[in-house]
């Protein structure tokens, strides 16, 4: 089993002491974002689980912490999104500065090879031009020179819950011309810091332009860490244009701080704090206690890992 922490909060940022709580004793409850009272009971042990892929936008407090997980021998990687956004779109985070550096000593730590960097979601707006993104996009990639060998790239998606939001404070997807200014421009950019440009979940004839297909759950790297083949299926809970393998999300929504105005996974920050004040972190629940009403499904998550790779 790949485990995905998470596509639905910050696990690292948040709630890296329960993830770790979690791995040590072996198992995780997680509650069907459609069904509160449906739960899954994961087996959390190396021999279910083949790789963690670890999703933030700022992984500073669980860096002491990975002694911890590397003495637990589970292969993981991060997915490590950093924009140029300010306070005004991204207001939980700290300067872009500071976490350009969090993210090289990540990758000192762990290789270039396990940061993926993210520059997710391209949006527009008057501040937001496709000039200022390439300039800001630059910039990041000579930062992070060395220190990644992906970025992956995807344009802002007008979910129903955030589309009034959205439309309030004049944010918008770029449009196909935009996208592809955009994209011809970074792919050579990236290409100049060491990098190959990818896309997420995104329609297009894009590998004209330098830029491929890409899959944040992905089997490919996955066997470049193990050392094995990842015979998982493709996950078909994605969108179609998702390149991802299949994986299981052990997150909750609505349990993110982060605040950014774009995000789908958060309705309402007094949720959030609700929320956040019930996680403890020694609870099989990332938030909150059962109440009785669950119905527990024990999950029997084989492992997807093959012949060694030759």
């Amino acid at each position: 089993m790949i485990v995905s922490a998470s596509r639905r909060t910050d696990i690292p940022a948040f709630y890296s002491q329960w993830l770790l709580k979690r791995l040590e004793e072996g198992y995780v409850c997680v509650r069907n974002p459609m069904n509160r009272n449906q739960v899954s009971r994961i087996r959390l042990n190396r021999e279910t689980v083949d790789c963690l892929v670890l999703w933030t936008k700022n992984p500073e407090l669980i860096i002491p912490l990975l002694p911890r997980l590397d003495a637990m021998g589970f292969p993981y990687y991060f997915q490590f999104t950093l924009t140029a956004y300010g306070k005004d779109l991204e207001p939980g985070l700290p300067e872009k500065t500071h976490l350009a550096a969090v993210f090289r000593e990540l990758s000192r730590r762990l290789g270039k090879n396990r940061v993926v960097w993210r520059y997710d979601p391209v949006i527009c707006s008057e501040d937001w031009t496709i000039p200022r993104h390439l300039e800001t996009f630059g910039r990041l990639a000579e930062e992070l020179k060395g220190a990644a060998d992906t970025c992956v790239v995807s344009f802002l998606d007008r979910y129903r819950k955030i589309e009034k939001k959205l439309d309030q404070l004049g944010l918008r997807p770029p449009d196909s011309r935009e996208r592809e200014e955009f994209l011809r421009a970074a792919a050579r950019m990236a290409a100049a810091a060491g990098m190959e440009l990818e896309t997420c979940s995104e329609e297009g004839d894009y590998p004209s332009l330098g830029v491929r297909q890409g899959s944040c759950i992905s089997g490919e790297r996955i066997e470049k860490i193990t050392g094995r083949r990842v015979t998982a299926a493709k996950d078909k809970t994605q969108r179609p244009s998702c390149g991802c393998v299949k994986s299981v999300d052990i997150g909750m929504y609505d349990t993110c701080a982060h605040g950014c105005v774009y995000c789908y996974a958060s309705r309402s920050r007094e949720l959030i704090g609700k929320n956040m004040g019930l996680a403890r972190p020694d609870s099989p629940y990332l938030s909150g206690e059962p109440d009785g009403r669950e119905k527990i499904t024990e999950r029997d998550m084989p492992s997807v890992l093959g012949e060694p790779v030759r």
